[in-house]
């Protein structure tokens, strides 16, 4: 209110927020994990407090009543607060409020870890020279990724005051889908490929048919007259995996690592990541391929000439630090 039409829909709170969670987090790291503590204990409270007034309140006809749970089904259930509205319906307006307060907890303390991680991810990266070293510069009084912090905590505050919330979520599914989805693959890969004794092409015509009857099976669900594409093209899968299971050797369990009954949990996730890539808005993959086309061209044109440069100063420094062995040689004779 008070602002003129099309600025009244900035976000000038969730700004504020991470402004705040970003000055916590370049204070100090161990005062940023008893504050989530804090919030962790608070959220766990607020959970047991739904639950004991929902027994105080509940009643057991809604269990065995011929509606069932949900009389008015899924799509009954208020979307924005669910068990705040349960509590003012019986006229606890003040449990919705604390309830309410205890959902605005958890949503900080999950925004506080993350930013706590992705600060330090990227003053590892800055390390390897992939984005700029100054990224990775750690205060020397607080112990704490300063740059980093910051230059993410304007990212995400400047992502906040712009970007509807709709948009922000699709993004980061596809892009966390996607990540999933890659190192299914590449469990697979390392489990039963090596050049030596396996070969490439097995593994790899595996995967390409796995992901190719997950994109047949998504379609099918889309379209709810071609209802014959599901048991085929999950039937598929299925025997897919299993004739891959007895056919292709596996190269045994790694010394620091091993997924057991492979390779059928990591053939479910990619089913699952593709599944779910194919419900997201094709509008959200167009902005995620733009975004993956900028990250590209600065790893290609950043990215690999500055980790190079860092590579060569390494080897340049490591030879500079090897003794003389004729000074040694000379210490050792006199």
């Amino acid at each position: 209110p008070g602002l003129l039409q099309g600025y009244n829909k900035l976000d000038f709170s969730a700004v504020a927020l991470v402004l705040i969670l970003t000055f916590c987090l370049c204070h100090s790291t161990k005062e940023s994990s008893i504050l989530n503590l804090i919030m962790t204990a608070f959220h766990i409270v607020f959970f047991g407090f739904i639950i004991i007034m929902g027994f105080c309140n509940g009643s057991v006809e809604n269990l065995v009543k011929p509606t069932g749970l949900t009389p008015n089904g899924i799509r009954g259930i208020a979307e924005k607060a669910s068990y705040s509205m349960a509590f003012q319906r019986i006229g606890w307006k003040w449990a919705g409020n604390i309830v309410g307060a205890g959902a605005s907890l958890g949503i900080v303390a999950s925004l506080l870890v993350a930013m706590l991680g992705q600060a330090r991810y990227l003053c590892v990266i800055g390390r390897a020279r992939l984005v700029p070293s100054w990224l990775s510069k750690v205060h020397p009084s607080t112990g704490t990724p300063l740059n980093a912090t910051l230059f993410l905590g304007l990212c995400t505050a400047s992502i906040a005051l712009f970007t509807d919330l709709d948009i922000v979520i699709e993004i980061i599914s596809i892009g966390t889908l996607l990540v999933f989805y890659l190192v299914a693959n590449a469990l697979i890969y390392r489990k039963y490929v090596l050049t030596s004794k396996n070969p490439p092409f097995p593994t790899l015509s595996f995967l390409f048919l796995i992901t190719s009857c997950a994109i047949g099976f998504s379609i099918s669900w889309k379209l709810e007259q071609q209802w014959w594409g599901l048991p085929l093209f999950g039937g598929i899968i299925m025997v897919v995996t299993a004739f891959f299971q007895y056919t292709v050797p596996c190269l045994g369990p790694p010394s620091e690592w091993s997924v057991p009954f492979m390779p059928w949990p990591a053939a479910v996730s990619i089913f699952l990541n593709v599944f779910l890539m194919t419900t997201l808005k094709m509008l959200s993959f167009q902005r995620f391929a733009i975004w993956g086309l900028l990250i590209t061209l600065f790893y290609v044109l950043y990215g690999v000439h500055s980790t190079f440069e860092a590579e060569e100063m390494g080897m340049e420094m490591a030879v500079n630090e090897v003794p003389n062995p004729s000074i040694q040689l000379t210490k050792l004779e006199v």
